[in-house]
Protein backbone atom coordinates (compact mmCIF):
# COMPACT_ATOMS: atom_id res chain seq x y z
CA UNK A 1 0.00 0.00 0.00
CA UNK A 2 2.80 2.64 0.66
CA UNK A 3 5.67 1.37 -1.82
CA UNK A 4 5.98 0.49 -5.29
CA UNK A 5 7.48 -2.47 -6.83
CA UNK A 6 11.18 -1.87 -8.13
CA UNK A 7 13.02 -4.11 -9.49
CA UNK A 8 17.19 -4.45 -9.73
CA UNK A 9 19.21 -1.99 -12.43
CA UNK A 10 20.64 -4.12 -15.29
CA UNK A 11 23.73 -3.48 -17.48
CA UNK A 12 22.24 -1.94 -20.43
CA UNK A 13 21.70 -4.35 -23.24
CA UNK A 14 23.55 -1.96 -25.28
CA UNK A 15 26.54 -2.62 -23.06
CA UNK A 16 26.18 -6.23 -21.73
CA UNK A 17 26.47 -7.94 -25.13
CA UNK A 18 30.60 -6.68 -25.45
CA UNK A 19 31.32 -9.27 -23.12
CA UNK A 20 29.77 -12.75 -21.21
CA UNK A 21 29.74 -11.00 -17.79
CA UNK A 22 26.45 -11.23 -15.39
CA UNK A 23 24.24 -8.24 -16.02
CA UNK A 24 22.28 -7.93 -12.46
CA UNK A 25 23.76 -4.87 -10.71
CA UNK A 26 23.10 -4.91 -6.91
CA UNK A 27 20.58 -3.13 -4.93
CA UNK A 28 21.29 -1.19 -2.35
CA UNK A 29 20.55 -2.62 1.21
CA UNK A 30 17.92 0.33 2.17
CA UNK A 31 15.59 -0.29 -1.38
CA UNK A 32 16.30 -4.11 -0.59
CA UNK A 33 14.24 -3.45 3.01
CA UNK A 34 11.64 -1.62 1.42
CA UNK A 35 10.89 -4.14 -0.79
CA UNK A 36 10.75 -6.97 1.61
CA UNK A 37 8.46 -4.63 4.10
CA UNK A 38 6.35 -4.98 0.73
CA UNK A 39 5.35 -8.54 1.84
CA UNK A 40 2.03 -9.19 3.57
CA UNK A 41 2.88 -12.00 5.58
CA UNK A 42 -0.18 -13.78 4.91
CA UNK A 43 -1.86 -16.08 7.14
CA UNK A 44 -2.10 -18.16 4.26
CA UNK A 45 0.89 -17.62 2.29
CA UNK A 46 0.67 -19.23 -1.57
CA UNK A 47 4.30 -18.06 -2.33
CA UNK A 48 5.68 -20.76 -0.70
CA UNK A 49 3.18 -23.92 -0.96
CA UNK A 50 5.03 -25.05 -3.71
CA UNK A 51 1.17 -26.50 -6.18
CA UNK A 52 1.01 -27.37 -9.29
CA UNK A 53 -1.74 -25.69 -11.49
CA UNK A 54 -2.56 -26.51 -15.29
CA UNK A 55 0.37 -28.75 -15.21
CA UNK A 56 2.82 -25.35 -14.05
CA UNK A 57 4.13 -24.55 -10.47
CA UNK A 58 2.64 -22.19 -8.37
CA UNK A 59 4.49 -21.36 -5.19
CA UNK A 60 8.37 -22.13 -4.44
CA UNK A 61 9.00 -26.55 -5.18
CA UNK A 62 11.29 -26.40 -2.12
CA UNK A 63 8.68 -24.55 0.03
CA UNK A 64 11.21 -21.44 0.77
CA UNK A 65 10.04 -19.58 3.96
CA UNK A 66 9.57 -16.72 2.21
CA UNK A 67 7.21 -14.43 4.34
CA UNK A 68 9.53 -15.32 7.03
CA UNK A 69 13.25 -14.19 5.17
CA UNK A 70 11.33 -11.51 3.98
CA UNK A 71 10.73 -9.80 7.30
CA UNK A 72 14.14 -10.51 8.92
CA UNK A 73 15.24 -8.21 5.76
CA UNK A 74 12.96 -5.58 6.52
CA UNK A 75 14.34 -5.47 10.35
CA UNK A 76 17.55 -5.38 8.74
CA UNK A 77 18.64 -9.38 10.33
CA UNK A 78 20.96 -10.96 7.17
CA UNK A 79 22.27 -13.04 8.87
CA UNK A 80 19.39 -14.89 10.14
CA UNK A 81 18.04 -14.32 6.98
CA UNK A 82 20.46 -16.22 5.80
CA UNK A 83 19.86 -19.23 7.81
CA UNK A 84 16.04 -19.04 7.26
CA UNK A 85 16.66 -19.38 3.37
CA UNK A 86 19.58 -22.28 4.03
CA UNK A 87 16.39 -24.07 5.78
CA UNK A 88 14.79 -25.17 2.20
CA UNK A 89 17.48 -24.19 -0.39
CA UNK A 90 20.67 -25.24 -0.53
CA UNK A 91 22.08 -23.10 -3.46
CA UNK A 92 19.80 -20.38 -3.47
CA UNK A 93 22.65 -18.05 -5.41
CA UNK A 94 21.47 -20.45 -8.44
CA UNK A 95 17.81 -20.33 -7.59
CA UNK A 96 17.97 -16.15 -7.38
CA UNK A 97 19.62 -16.07 -10.83
CA UNK A 98 17.77 -18.72 -12.92
CA UNK A 99 14.58 -19.76 -11.36
CA UNK A 100 11.26 -17.76 -13.21
CA UNK A 101 10.07 -17.47 -9.34
CA UNK A 102 6.59 -18.98 -9.69
CA UNK A 103 6.51 -17.85 -6.06
CA UNK A 104 6.19 -14.12 -7.03
CA UNK A 105 3.18 -15.75 -9.92
CA UNK A 106 1.32 -17.15 -6.39
CA UNK A 107 1.70 -13.79 -4.31
CA UNK A 108 -1.05 -12.92 -2.57
CA UNK A 109 -0.30 -9.45 -3.13
CA UNK A 110 0.10 -9.82 -6.82
CA UNK A 111 -3.86 -10.25 -7.26
CA UNK A 112 -4.32 -5.91 -6.86
CA UNK A 113 -0.70 -4.65 -6.94
CA UNK A 114 3.16 -6.07 -8.46
CA UNK A 115 4.06 -9.10 -6.34
CA UNK A 116 6.77 -8.64 -4.18
CA UNK A 117 10.25 -9.29 -5.62
CA UNK A 118 10.83 -11.86 -4.03
CA UNK A 119 13.51 -13.53 -6.36
CA UNK A 120 16.02 -10.05 -5.64
CA UNK A 121 15.47 -10.63 -2.23
CA UNK A 122 16.40 -14.10 -2.22
CA UNK A 123 19.41 -13.25 -4.23
CA UNK A 124 20.47 -10.51 -2.34
CA UNK A 125 20.50 -12.54 0.74
CA UNK A 126 23.02 -15.14 -0.53
CA UNK A 127 25.12 -12.89 -1.91
CA UNK A 128 25.35 -10.83 1.19
CA UNK A 129 26.05 -14.28 3.34
CA UNK A 130 28.97 -14.99 0.31
CA UNK A 131 30.44 -11.14 0.92
CA UNK A 132 30.08 -11.23 4.91
CA UNK A 133 32.29 -14.69 4.73
CA UNK A 134 29.00 -16.78 6.47
CA UNK A 135 28.82 -18.98 3.54
CA UNK A 136 31.47 -21.99 4.88
CA UNK A 137 32.15 -25.84 4.56
CA UNK A 138 30.29 -27.33 6.67
CA UNK A 139 31.03 -31.25 6.86
CA UNK A 140 29.72 -34.03 8.88
CA UNK A 141 31.02 -34.14 12.44
CA UNK A 142 31.42 -37.83 12.05
CA UNK A 143 30.52 -40.67 8.97
CA UNK A 144 28.18 -43.27 8.62
CA UNK A 145 30.55 -46.02 6.78
CA UNK A 146 28.02 -46.05 4.36
CA UNK A 147 28.88 -45.06 -0.04
CA UNK A 148 26.41 -43.49 -2.24
CA UNK A 149 27.20 -42.79 -5.51
CA UNK A 150 25.44 -39.96 -7.29
CA UNK A 151 24.88 -39.67 -11.25
CA UNK A 152 24.47 -36.78 -13.05
CA UNK A 153 26.01 -33.13 -11.58
CA UNK A 154 23.10 -31.16 -12.22
CA UNK A 155 20.47 -29.60 -10.21
CA UNK A 156 19.38 -32.37 -8.20
CA UNK A 157 22.48 -34.04 -8.16
CA UNK A 158 23.97 -31.22 -6.64
CA UNK A 159 20.75 -31.32 -4.00
CA UNK A 160 21.40 -35.33 -3.28
CA UNK A 161 24.88 -35.03 -2.74
CA UNK A 162 24.87 -32.20 -0.66
CA UNK A 163 22.30 -33.83 1.42
CA UNK A 164 23.13 -37.04 1.54
CA UNK A 165 26.61 -35.59 2.48
CA UNK A 166 25.25 -33.85 5.52
CA UNK A 167 23.80 -37.06 7.01
CA UNK A 168 27.04 -38.54 7.05
CA UNK A 169 27.42 -40.63 4.26
CA UNK A 170 30.58 -40.73 1.63
CA UNK A 171 29.29 -39.21 -1.44
CA UNK A 172 30.71 -39.52 -5.14
CA UNK A 173 29.42 -37.75 -7.78
CA UNK A 174 30.33 -38.93 -11.60
CA UNK A 175 29.86 -36.22 -14.16
CA UNK A 176 30.50 -37.06 -18.25
CA UNK A 177 31.89 -33.44 -19.17
CA UNK A 178 34.84 -32.02 -17.69
CA UNK A 179 33.60 -29.94 -15.31
CA UNK A 180 30.70 -30.77 -12.54
CA UNK A 181 27.77 -28.69 -12.50
CA UNK A 182 25.71 -30.24 -15.43
CA UNK A 183 22.77 -28.06 -16.98
CA UNK A 184 23.73 -24.86 -14.16
CA UNK A 185 27.48 -25.40 -15.47
CA UNK A 186 26.90 -25.89 -19.44
CA UNK A 187 22.97 -25.27 -19.96
CA UNK A 188 22.89 -21.92 -18.70
CA UNK A 189 24.90 -19.38 -20.47
CA UNK A 190 27.86 -17.09 -18.17
CA UNK A 191 25.93 -14.08 -18.67
CA UNK A 192 22.87 -15.34 -16.81
CA UNK A 193 24.92 -17.94 -14.14
CA UNK A 194 28.70 -16.81 -13.64
CA UNK A 195 30.65 -20.32 -13.41
CA UNK A 196 33.91 -19.16 -12.07
CA UNK A 197 32.54 -16.80 -9.34
CA UNK A 198 28.79 -18.55 -8.73
CA UNK A 199 28.86 -22.22 -9.64
CA UNK A 200 32.47 -23.22 -8.69
CA UNK A 201 32.41 -21.24 -5.87
CA UNK A 202 29.95 -23.81 -4.10
CA UNK A 203 31.53 -26.33 -6.10
CA UNK A 204 34.75 -25.99 -4.18
CA UNK A 205 32.44 -25.41 -0.75
CA UNK A 206 30.95 -28.75 -1.02
CA UNK A 207 34.40 -30.42 -2.48
CA UNK A 208 35.61 -29.54 1.34
CA UNK A 209 32.88 -30.67 2.70
CA UNK A 210 33.45 -34.28 1.32
CA UNK A 211 32.03 -34.53 -1.75
CA UNK A 212 33.95 -36.35 -4.36
CA UNK A 213 33.54 -35.12 -7.87
CA UNK A 214 34.56 -37.42 -10.78
CA UNK A 215 34.54 -35.85 -14.02
CA UNK A 216 35.36 -37.27 -17.43
CA UNK A 217 33.63 -40.54 -16.78
CA UNK A 218 30.28 -42.03 -18.35
CA UNK A 219 28.63 -44.33 -16.03
CA UNK A 220 28.06 -47.71 -18.39
CA UNK A 221 30.97 -46.71 -20.98
CA UNK A 222 33.82 -45.60 -18.36
CA UNK A 223 32.35 -47.55 -15.42
CA UNK A 224 30.72 -50.86 -15.50
CA UNK A 225 27.53 -50.09 -13.99
CA UNK A 226 28.43 -53.59 -11.95
CA UNK A 227 30.93 -51.48 -10.53
CA UNK A 228 29.02 -49.02 -8.95
CA UNK A 229 25.91 -51.43 -7.62
CA UNK A 230 28.69 -53.43 -6.02
CA UNK A 231 31.03 -50.96 -4.91
CA UNK A 232 28.63 -48.12 -2.89
CA UNK A 233 25.31 -49.05 -0.71
CA UNK A 234 23.26 -46.82 -3.01
CA UNK A 235 23.24 -45.61 -5.93
CA UNK A 236 21.44 -42.25 -7.13
CA UNK A 237 20.28 -41.48 -10.81
CA UNK A 238 20.18 -37.86 -11.96
CA UNK A 239 21.24 -37.60 -15.58
CA UNK A 240 18.72 -34.98 -16.23
CA UNK A 241 16.35 -35.33 -19.46
CA UNK A 242 19.03 -34.45 -22.23
CA UNK A 243 17.39 -36.16 -25.31
CA UNK A 244 16.64 -33.07 -27.07
CA UNK A 245 13.34 -33.53 -29.93
CA UNK A 246 14.21 -33.21 -33.27
CA UNK A 247 12.59 -31.54 -36.46
CA UNK A 248 12.19 -34.28 -39.03
CA UNK A 249 11.31 -32.29 -41.79
CA UNK A 250 13.00 -31.94 -45.58
CA UNK A 251 16.39 -30.91 -45.50
CA UNK A 252 17.46 -31.73 -41.92
CA UNK A 253 20.83 -32.85 -43.16
CA UNK A 254 21.73 -30.32 -44.23
CA UNK A 255 24.93 -28.14 -42.29
CA UNK A 256 24.25 -25.66 -40.13
CA UNK A 257 21.17 -27.65 -38.34
CA UNK A 258 22.36 -27.96 -34.58
CA UNK A 259 20.77 -29.03 -31.07
CA UNK A 260 20.51 -25.77 -29.15
CA UNK A 261 22.77 -27.32 -26.70
CA UNK A 262 25.41 -28.12 -28.19
CA UNK A 263 25.47 -24.59 -29.26
CA UNK A 264 25.35 -23.26 -25.53
CA UNK A 265 27.81 -25.96 -24.54
CA UNK A 266 30.75 -25.43 -27.02
CA UNK A 267 29.92 -21.45 -26.51
CA UNK A 268 30.01 -22.04 -22.44
CA UNK A 269 33.63 -24.42 -22.59
CA UNK A 270 35.19 -21.43 -24.83
CA UNK A 271 34.43 -18.90 -22.31
CA UNK A 272 36.06 -21.06 -19.62
CA UNK A 273 38.93 -22.32 -21.91
CA UNK A 274 39.38 -18.76 -23.06
CA UNK A 275 39.27 -19.97 -26.83
CA UNK A 276 36.86 -22.14 -29.24
CA UNK A 277 37.49 -25.68 -28.83
CA UNK A 278 36.72 -28.07 -31.78
CA UNK A 279 33.27 -28.78 -31.71
CA UNK A 280 32.59 -24.64 -31.18
CA UNK A 281 29.87 -23.28 -33.55
CA UNK A 282 29.90 -19.65 -34.29
CA UNK A 283 26.76 -17.48 -35.26
CA UNK A 284 29.57 -14.47 -36.31
CA UNK A 285 27.98 -12.63 -39.22
CA UNK A 286 25.14 -14.89 -39.68
CA UNK A 287 21.22 -15.27 -40.14
CA UNK A 288 20.79 -16.86 -36.93
CA UNK A 289 16.85 -19.10 -36.70
CA UNK A 290 16.04 -20.45 -33.90
CA UNK A 291 13.41 -22.85 -33.62
CA UNK A 292 11.23 -22.90 -30.23
CA UNK A 293 10.24 -20.21 -27.39
CA UNK A 294 11.15 -21.26 -24.14
CA UNK A 295 14.24 -20.34 -21.64
CA UNK A 296 16.37 -22.13 -23.99
CA UNK A 297 15.89 -20.31 -27.02
CA UNK A 298 16.30 -16.88 -25.09
CA UNK A 299 19.60 -18.32 -24.51
CA UNK A 300 20.29 -18.78 -28.03
CA UNK A 301 19.06 -15.19 -29.00
CA UNK A 302 21.47 -13.42 -26.46
CA UNK A 303 24.63 -15.68 -27.05
CA UNK A 304 24.04 -15.15 -31.08
CA UNK A 305 23.82 -11.64 -30.31
CA UNK A 306 27.33 -11.27 -28.68
CA UNK A 307 29.08 -13.96 -31.37
CA UNK A 308 27.60 -11.04 -33.64
CA UNK A 309 25.25 -12.52 -35.89
CA UNK A 310 23.92 -10.19 -38.57
CA UNK A 311 20.43 -11.11 -38.10
CA UNK A 312 18.37 -13.56 -35.65
CA UNK A 313 14.82 -14.76 -35.64
CA UNK A 314 12.96 -16.80 -33.03
CA UNK A 315 10.31 -19.62 -34.37
CA UNK A 316 7.43 -19.92 -31.75
CA UNK A 317 4.64 -21.95 -32.45
CA UNK A 318 2.23 -20.85 -29.58
CA UNK A 319 0.09 -17.92 -29.75
CA UNK A 320 1.14 -14.87 -28.68
CA UNK A 321 0.49 -14.48 -24.61
CA UNK A 322 -1.34 -10.92 -23.61
CA UNK A 323 -0.23 -8.43 -21.61
CA UNK A 324 -2.43 -9.44 -18.74
CA UNK A 325 -3.62 -12.21 -17.27
CA UNK A 326 -6.47 -14.11 -19.21
CA UNK A 327 -9.50 -15.13 -17.60
CA UNK A 328 -8.61 -18.90 -18.10
CA UNK A 329 -5.31 -17.96 -16.11
CA UNK A 330 -6.71 -16.71 -12.59
CA UNK A 331 -3.73 -16.43 -9.39
CA UNK A 332 -2.49 -18.42 -8.21
CA UNK A 333 -1.41 -19.90 -11.59
CA UNK A 334 1.85 -18.84 -12.83
CA UNK A 335 0.83 -15.75 -15.46
CA UNK A 336 1.22 -16.82 -18.96
CA UNK A 337 1.89 -13.01 -19.91
CA UNK A 338 3.44 -11.62 -22.86
CA UNK A 339 7.22 -10.41 -21.48
CA UNK A 340 10.44 -9.40 -22.78
CA UNK A 341 13.20 -11.74 -21.43
CA UNK A 342 17.03 -10.60 -21.71
CA UNK A 343 17.59 -11.92 -25.06
CA UNK A 344 14.52 -10.44 -26.47
CA UNK A 345 15.45 -7.10 -24.60
CA UNK A 346 18.84 -7.53 -26.37
CA UNK A 347 17.57 -8.40 -29.81
CA UNK A 348 15.26 -5.52 -29.67
CA UNK A 349 18.30 -3.19 -28.48
CA UNK A 350 20.57 -4.66 -31.45
CA UNK A 351 18.06 -5.08 -34.28
CA UNK A 352 14.81 -3.03 -33.35
CA UNK A 353 12.24 -5.86 -32.83
CA UNK A 354 11.43 -8.69 -30.73
CA UNK A 355 12.59 -11.55 -32.56
CA UNK A 356 10.05 -13.91 -31.85
CA UNK A 357 7.11 -14.57 -34.62
CA UNK A 358 4.47 -16.51 -33.56
CA UNK A 359 1.86 -19.52 -34.45
CA UNK A 360 4.88 -19.93 -36.68
CA UNK A 361 6.34 -23.29 -37.92
CA UNK A 362 9.25 -24.75 -40.07
CA UNK A 363 8.44 -26.76 -42.77
CA UNK A 364 11.45 -27.07 -44.64
CA UNK A 365 15.23 -26.45 -44.62
CA UNK A 366 16.52 -25.03 -48.35
CA UNK A 367 20.45 -25.65 -48.80
CA UNK A 368 23.14 -24.49 -51.15
CA UNK A 369 24.78 -26.49 -53.71
CA UNK A 370 27.37 -27.35 -51.11
CA UNK A 371 24.61 -28.97 -48.63
CA UNK A 372 25.04 -25.92 -46.28
CA UNK A 373 21.40 -24.35 -44.77
CA UNK A 374 20.92 -21.18 -46.43
CA UNK A 375 16.96 -20.79 -45.92
CA UNK A 376 13.95 -21.74 -43.41
CA UNK A 377 10.34 -21.93 -45.19
CA UNK A 378 7.62 -21.14 -42.48
CA UNK A 379 4.14 -21.23 -42.13
CA UNK A 380 1.59 -19.90 -39.85
CA UNK A 381 -0.96 -21.91 -38.07
CA UNK A 382 -3.56 -22.56 -36.43
CA UNK A 383 -4.59 -24.46 -33.02
CA UNK A 384 -7.55 -26.80 -34.15
CA UNK A 385 -8.71 -29.64 -32.47
CA UNK A 386 -8.77 -32.83 -33.55
CA UNK A 387 -10.77 -36.22 -33.52
CA UNK A 388 -9.63 -36.82 -30.29
CA UNK A 389 -10.43 -33.52 -28.99
CA UNK A 390 -6.90 -32.56 -28.54
CA UNK A 391 -5.41 -29.04 -29.92
CA UNK A 392 -3.00 -29.72 -33.09
CA UNK A 393 -0.95 -26.78 -35.22
CA UNK A 394 -2.38 -26.79 -38.70
CA UNK A 395 -0.54 -24.65 -41.37
CA UNK A 396 -2.42 -21.67 -43.15
CA UNK A 397 -2.09 -22.14 -46.69
CA UNK A 398 -0.98 -18.92 -48.29
CA UNK A 399 1.21 -17.79 -45.37
CA UNK A 400 4.38 -19.32 -46.02
CA UNK A 401 7.94 -17.14 -46.03
CA UNK A 402 11.05 -18.14 -46.62
CA UNK A 403 13.56 -16.43 -44.28
CA UNK A 404 17.93 -16.24 -44.80
CA UNK A 405 19.06 -18.63 -42.18
CA UNK A 406 23.27 -20.07 -42.37
CA UNK A 407 22.68 -20.90 -38.78
CA UNK A 408 19.63 -22.81 -37.28
CA UNK A 409 19.58 -23.55 -33.42
CA UNK A 410 17.05 -26.55 -32.55
CA UNK A 411 15.84 -25.32 -28.97
CA UNK A 412 12.43 -27.07 -28.92
CA UNK A 413 12.59 -29.04 -25.37
CA UNK A 414 13.99 -32.44 -24.64
CA UNK A 415 11.98 -36.01 -24.69
CA UNK A 416 13.13 -37.93 -22.05
CA UNK A 417 17.27 -39.00 -20.15
CA UNK A 418 19.45 -41.18 -22.49
CA UNK A 419 18.69 -45.01 -22.65
CA UNK A 420 21.92 -46.84 -22.77
CA UNK A 421 22.61 -46.18 -18.98
CA UNK A 422 19.02 -47.21 -18.29
CA UNK A 423 19.18 -50.22 -20.27
CA UNK A 424 22.45 -51.25 -18.91
CA UNK A 425 20.56 -51.41 -15.67
CA UNK A 426 17.63 -52.96 -16.42
CA UNK A 427 15.49 -50.09 -14.99
CA UNK A 428 11.51 -49.98 -15.36
CA UNK A 429 10.77 -46.97 -17.41
CA UNK A 430 7.34 -45.19 -17.42
CA UNK A 431 5.24 -44.62 -20.67
CA UNK A 432 7.54 -40.92 -21.87
CA UNK A 433 10.86 -43.26 -21.37
CA UNK A 434 11.53 -41.83 -17.93
CA UNK A 435 13.20 -43.70 -14.85
CA UNK A 436 9.71 -45.11 -13.10
CA UNK A 437 10.12 -43.86 -9.49
CA UNK A 438 7.21 -42.61 -7.48
CA UNK A 439 7.11 -38.97 -6.21
CA UNK A 440 8.31 -38.79 -3.02
CA UNK A 441 9.69 -42.07 -3.01
CA UNK A 442 12.24 -42.00 -5.77
CA UNK A 443 13.03 -45.75 -5.65
CA UNK A 444 13.43 -47.63 -8.78
CA UNK A 445 12.43 -51.25 -9.93
CA UNK A 446 16.01 -52.02 -8.61
CA UNK A 447 16.45 -51.51 -4.72
CA UNK A 448 18.92 -49.39 -3.58
CA UNK A 449 18.92 -47.74 -6.85
CA UNK A 450 16.55 -44.41 -6.92
CA UNK A 451 16.22 -41.42 -9.35
CA UNK A 452 15.10 -38.28 -9.42
CA UNK A 453 14.97 -34.96 -11.29
CA UNK A 454 14.32 -34.85 -14.85
CA UNK A 455 15.22 -38.23 -15.68
CA UNK A 456 12.33 -39.02 -13.45
CA UNK A 457 9.72 -36.22 -14.03
CA UNK A 458 10.17 -35.09 -17.04
CA UNK A 459 12.03 -31.81 -18.10
CA UNK A 460 11.22 -29.11 -15.61
CA UNK A 461 12.60 -26.18 -13.42
CA UNK A 462 15.60 -25.78 -11.67
CA UNK A 463 13.88 -25.70 -8.50
CA UNK A 464 12.03 -28.88 -9.14
CA UNK A 465 15.25 -30.65 -9.36
CA UNK A 466 16.47 -29.13 -6.38
CA UNK A 467 12.73 -30.31 -4.35
CA UNK A 468 13.72 -33.77 -6.03
CA UNK A 469 17.67 -33.96 -4.76
CA UNK A 470 16.46 -33.13 -1.29
CA UNK A 471 13.73 -35.63 -1.19
CA UNK A 472 15.67 -38.39 -2.94
CA UNK A 473 18.32 -38.11 -0.68
CA UNK A 474 16.00 -38.43 2.38
CA UNK A 475 14.88 -41.54 0.85
CA UNK A 476 17.84 -42.93 0.40
CA UNK A 477 19.31 -42.36 3.84
CA UNK A 478 16.03 -43.76 4.88
CA UNK A 479 17.29 -46.75 2.91
CA UNK A 480 20.49 -46.75 4.11
CA UNK A 481 19.68 -45.86 7.63
CA UNK A 482 16.01 -47.13 8.72
CA UNK A 483 15.50 -43.98 9.39
CA UNK A 484 16.14 -40.34 8.26
CA UNK A 485 16.64 -37.18 9.97
CA UNK A 486 16.90 -34.83 6.69
CA UNK A 487 14.24 -32.53 5.90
Amino acid sequence: MEFLRELPLEVSPRDRIRNWDEFHLHTPDEKLQTQAARCMDCGTPFCHTGTTFGGMASGCPINNLIPEWNDLIYRGLWREALDRLHKTNNFPEFTGRVCPAPCEGACVLGITNPPVTIKNIEYSIIEKGWESGWVEPSPPQKRTGKKVAVIGSGPAGLCAAAQLNTAGHTVTVYERADRPGGLLMYGIPNMKLDKQEVVLRRLKVLEDEGVIFVCNTEVGKDVPVETLLQGFDAVVLCTGSTRPRDLPIAGRDLKGIHFAMDFLTANTQAVLDGSPGENYISAAGKDVVIIGGGDTGTDCVGTSIRHGCKSVTQLEIMPKPPTERAANNPWPEWPKTYRLDYGQEEAVTQFGEDPRCYTTTATKFEGDENGQIKAIHTAQIEWVKNEAGRFTPNPIPGTEKVIPAQLVLLAMGFLGPEQPLLDALGLDRDGRSNVKADYEKYNTSIPGVFAAGDCRRGQSLVVWAFNEGRGVARECDRYLMGHSDLP
